[in-house]
């Protein structure tokens, strides 16, 4: 049987992994339900750039696995969830503390349940902001994942 945390227990753990934590990445919530989440990033030595604002790959990684573990406990141990692409756009130098907040709501959950039915492979597109501490989108993140039900798992609504 898999390990499966509670949304709390999953919250310390990540805030332990030494990416995160080396990089200044802190994931401030987890929903029990795991629909939501929301990490920050502080600016500081590790984790700048030459022109002292956010380096471009910590904005990135801050954003990385957290729609991939959302979907996965959303949609349960039927399904086989893997991050496929993902993109990035800068749109203004990043300074202070920069937050991303995830959000899987019913209709999104519902569409991957329907394309996946029958065993057939989906790739959802799904985007986060990265914002500031005055709300103004720093970086927009594309994530593309991979998503099917596993084989002989029966369509769950």
């Amino acid at each position: 049987m898999a390990f499966t945390p509670s949304a709390r227990t999953l919250k310390r753990l990540i805030n332990l992994w030494p990416p995160f934590l080396g990089a200044g990445i802190r994931v401030l919530h987890i929903s029990d339900d795991f629909r939501q989440a929301e990490v920050m990033l502080k600016l500081g030595l590790s984790n700048r750039n030459y022109v002292g604002v956010h380096f471009g790959g910590s904005l990135y990684a801050m954003t990385d696995p957290f729609y991939m573990l959302l979907l996965m406990r959303s949609l349960g141990p039927d399904y086989v969830v893997w991050d496929k692409a993902g993109h990035i756009d800068y749109l203004q130098p990043g300074r202070g503390r920069v937050y991303a907040r995830f959000t899987l709501d019913d209709t999104t959950l519902a569409t991957i349940r329907a394309a996946t039915a029958h065993g057939d492979k989906y790739l959802p597109e799904l985007t986060v902001d990265v914002v500031d501490e005055h709300g103004q989108v720093v970086a927009q993140v594309r994530k593309t994942l991979y998503v099917r039900r596993k084989p002989g798992k029966p369509a769950s609504a």
